[in-house]
């Protein structure tokens, strides 16, 4: 497990959930035993981060809980029953008409998707004005204690985080809006075994359940991420990109014996700010390479797995608030994409609109060190 940290571009002040700290008794520990996972230390993690983001949130944007029409919680490896989503109903007395929902088994592209996924239920009625969107991932009941190499990775490179957003179709509230979603993408991939099987869970050969990434999993993500933006780039790219990427495919096709390959789109000519998918070292470099993306571009993806580590669902609004906190650096007008693969396999895109220049909150994440950042680490 050692040499696969070195090697993942973590650094030393990630987050881990607190059973690994701690003794069967909750206190410090200071012994070699080894920590079992259990439901209580799993519905800690669960809640700690989880209410904190929804309070600070609310606190923020002074929506009352009351006027929450729907809540969508996104838990790929925790779903207990109650649920997170009546957990949420609970703690903040919501109204008995709330509609809830949540995922699980989605893995790290699951926190773009339930974005999406709200906002297909609020543009699909009028009467339904507020959604609450939680996006949290549980390390705890997912920690693996074998020896198999692909399964220990996830201890490795997985970490705590959570966030939480209100998305809404309330024209009242545009204007004290951070950013308009104005297009969303999601593909599917699992037709293709080696794409199905290329993170999963499964039992080693002791018994040990855990998360399997295969060493097939960089390249699925390339080649999925190339079938993505095929669909993605005539949506978002200026007529002159589309333009050359279409001339370029269509003599790779007619002339196959020249070797000429086509053009990779140039995405930072649609988008001012991009938050990548810091699934780990080998993804960010993956997916600079298919999109030939400058160190610039991908700093955010890379500062953010060096801070906090790949905290699955929500890793690409950790990367919006490294943006958020360089003043300055996001305008009014300015596009973002966020961009994140998932299990299945599942590539999502958010292109984002800002509507107001960028702010640094009170709860930003990277308030204690951000002056510390960027780091030449790679």
């Amino acid at each position: 497990m050692r040499n696969i940290y070195l090697k993942s571009g973590l650094g030393d002040e990630t987050y881990g959930p607190p059973f690994i700290f701690e003794d069967d008794d909750g206190d410090n520990n200071n012994n070699n035993t080894i920590n079992v996972p259990t439901l209580k230390s799993a519905n800690q993690e669960a809640r700690e981060g989880v209410f904190s983001s929804i309070d600070e949130l609310l606190g923020k944007t002074l929506i009352d809980p009351q006027s929450i029409d729907v809540v969508i919680v996104t838990c790929g490896g925790f779903s207990p029953s109650p649920s997170l989503s009546s957990l949420i109903v609970n703690r903040y007395n919501l109204r008995s008409d709330v509609k809830t929902y949540n995922l699980s088994g989605m893995g790290c592209s699951s926190g773009v998707l339930s974005i999406d996924f709200a906002a297909r239920v609020l543009r699909g009625s009028r009467k339904v004005q507020n959604a609450l969107v939680v996006i949290t991932e549980s390390i705890t009941l997912n920690w693996y204690h074998g020896e198999n190499r692909s399964m220990l990775v996830t201890n490795c490179i997985f970490r705590v985080g959570c966030a939480a957003a209100i998305m809404s179709n309330n024209p009242k509230l545009f204007k004290r809006a951070k950013m308009e979603l104005v297009h969303s993408l999601r593909t599917h991939h699992g037709a293709d075994d080696s794409s199905y099987r290329a993170a999963i869970q499964e039992e080693d050969e002791k018994g040990n359940t855990g998360i399997s990434l295969t060493k097939d999993l960089i390249r699925v993500a390339g080649v999925n991420l190339r079938q993505h933006i095929k669909i993605l780039a005539p949506r978002v790219l200026p007529l002159t990109q589309i333009t050359n990427y279409i001339y370029s495919m269509i003599i790779s096709t007619l002339l196959p014996q020249s070797k000429f390959k086509p053009m990779v789109p140039d995405f930072t000519t649609a988008f001012e700010h991009m938050c990548i998918h810091t699934g780990g070292k080998a993804v960010i470099e993956q997916v600079s390479r298919v999109l030939k993306l400058s160190d610039e571009v991908t700093e955010a993806a890379k500062m953010t797995l060096n801070r906090f580590g790949n905290t699955s669902s929500s890793l690409v609004f950790y990367e919006l608030a490294y943006f958020e906190a360089q003043k300055g650096k996001v305008k009014k007008g300015d596009k973002m994409w966020m961009i994140a693969f998932g299990t299945g396999f599942k590539v999502g895109s958010l292109v984002w609109k800002w509507i107001q220049d960028s702010t640094q909150d009170y709860d930003n994440p990277w308030n204690d060190c951000i002056h510390n950042y960027p780091l030449k680490i790679w």
